[in-house]
């Protein structure tokens, strides 16, 4: 990702640092593009299943804040022993990093959730999420505003060509419901989302993104379980077999399938992406959470997808590919020369 401010500091090894890469500004090579794309897509797909496993415990009475509750416990407890590896006894480097892991707890995770689901309580599903994945345009803004990254033509097409794509595949036309209070719910969890993708973003910190992810799904747990406890969030679980892909199964797979799949692996593999491509194409990535979504609601709950759905991923994908030319296209920062020291005399 090319960078406006063309500042640099010279690191040891002699290459250019340029300023102003905290907050997703960073530079994007081909190094970084693959292994990037293939994280950010992992992470896509991983949270894309969570509508379709969690609907098997949302019909057997599960309330989606126990449900989503008990996902980001889960996955905190599979990252755990990961994360302790990935860390070797670093502790330093963990406390140093503690404010940064508790905001990304409770903005990224704990209250884009909860602002999502008090946003359902009074909008149709696909307002909600329309109004929810406006967090990648506030992402672009964040960029413009702190970095001096000006969203230039190409950018503005990925734009409005990725608006139009969520309004189709999100098919929200039908049953539209607009209440002040549950847009201001949604937009709260558009700014938790764009908080997720601008903290993965983050470099410098040190930390390993399975250390990153395991630390603020303990602080989610905890904010979640607060809220619940506080009566900001019903608490309502069930259990017994439910019904997952037309067989009836244990209420622990469908749970164990979100905690897995949909949180350790989702935000682990997201922030791992997010930090090689930078949050704005990251966020633009993200978006084909919704593609993945309808797909495997297809698949485990026989949803067909409609055709103007299916149009709408194209736009989606436009979008990305308009946002990445944009960055190719972008003009290079002069590289700084750095004389070599002279020899010490003995």
């Amino acid at each position: 990702m090319s960078v406006m401010h063309l500042t640099h500091d010279i690191n040891p090894a002699g290459l250019p640092i340029r300023r102003g890469e905290r907050g997703g500004a960073v530079p994007v090579d081909d190094r970084s593009l693959r292994p990037g794309l293939a994280f950010a897509l992992t992470s896509a797909a991983a949270f894309g299943t969570s509508g379709a496993v969690a609907k098997s415990l949302l019909e057997a009475g599960w309330s989606p804040g126990a449900a989503v509750t008990a996902r980001v416990a889960g996955g905190a407890l599979i990252l755990l022993v990961p994360a302790l590896v990935a860390l070797r006894g670093r502790w330093r480097l963990l406390w140093r990093n503690l404010p940064l892991i508790a905001v990304y707890g409770l903005l990224a995770m704990a209250a884009c959730q909860l602002f999502y689901f008090n946003a359902v309580t009074t909008l149709s599903v696909g307002v909600a999420l329309l109004l929810e994945y406006l967090g990648f345009l506030l992402v672009v803004g964040w960029l413009w505003a702190r970095h001096g990254q000006r969203p230039r033509r190409f950018t503005v097409l990925g734009i409005v060509a990725a608006l139009a794509g969520l309004v189709l595949v999100l098919d929200v036309t039908g049953g539209v419901r607009v209440d002040l209070g549950g847009v201001l719910w949604g937009l709260g969890a558009a700014v938790g989302l764009a908080v997720y993708f601008i903290l993965s973003a983050h470099q410098r910190t040190g930390l390993p993104p399975l250390v990153m992810a395991a630390g603020a799904m303990v602080v989610a747990a905890l904010a979640l379980g607060a809220a619940g406890a506080a009566g900001l969030m019903p608490m309502r679980a069930a259990g017994g077999h439910v019904v997952l892909a037309g067989i009836e199964v244990h209420w622990l797979v469908p749970l164990a399938a979100l905690s897995l799949v949909a949180t350790a692996t989702a935000y682990a593999t997201g922030i791992a992406g997010t930090r090689r491509l930078g949050s704005k194409i990251a966020s633009f990535v993200g978006l084909t959470e919704v593609m993945f979504a309808v797909l495997f609601a297809w698949l485990l709950v026989g949803e067909l997808p409609l055709p103007v759905q299916l149009l709408g991923g194209v736009l989606i994908v436009a979008g990305l590919v308009a946002v990445r030319y944009d960055e190719l296209r972008a003009p290079e920062p002069a590289v700084v020369a750095v004389p070599a020291a002279p020899a010490q005399e003995r």
